[in-house]
């Protein structure tokens, strides 16, 4: 594995965080790689060493949040749902700015889309429709109603300013994703 030379790694963290903070401030049309360098304290020409436009650049972001929950999710893999949904929560503590604006924001379905895909793309082992609770129901439809849900609750989670602590979300999404699936 190569190493990033530490000024290059510190540049990348500090155009993504410029991004991040332009965004919860106004759209993303309207943020030029001008707005980034300044926000950043970089040149221009840095952003563009490193990604072709905005648009790359916030495709990065987006790839870069689902690969880590991804990771998350092999991680917990042998976790009650309850159990893994921690982890999951605690990250989003972690990055409370990118995803308050990220499913805030009107601009960007694309990531909320992308966290759908990924929410169903984890939950396709776990759903068993040839006997028990769900015999004869349509996976697609068990996958979409509960991705859809657990998308829905960090959306609502986000957009009304966390009104409950990271682990009663973790703990309460867990109880109802493990009634459905134990």
């Amino acid at each position: 594995m190569s190493r990033v030379d530490r000024r290059i790694a510190k540049s990348q963290v500090a155009i993504k965080n410029a991004v991040t903070e332009l965004m919860s401030e106004k759209s993303f049309d309207d943020i030029t790689i001008q707005d980034i360098a300044d926000r950043a304290d970089v040149n221009r020409g840095t952003i563009y060493l490193h990604y072709t436009d905005k648009y790359d650049l916030l495709d990065k972001m987006i790839e870069e949040h689902m690969d880590n929950l991804r990771e998350l999710c092999q991680s917990a893999s042998e976790m009650t749902f309850q159990e893994g949904n921690y982890v999951w929560y605690e990250y989003f503590e972690r990055h409370y700015l990118f995803f308050s604006t990220m499913l805030v924001s009107k601009g960007a379905p694309y990531f909320r889309s992308r966290f759908l895909d990924l929410v169903v793309e984890e939950f396709k082992p776990d759903v068993e429709t040839s006997e028990g609770k769900n015999q004869g129901l349509s996976e697609d439809v068990i996958l979409q109603f509960f991705g859809s849900a657990v998308v829905g609750a960090v959306e609502w989670w986000f957009k009304n300013g966390r009104p409950l602590p990271a682990r009663v979300m973790a703990e309460q999404t867990g109880v109802l994703l493990d009634r459905n699936f134990e």
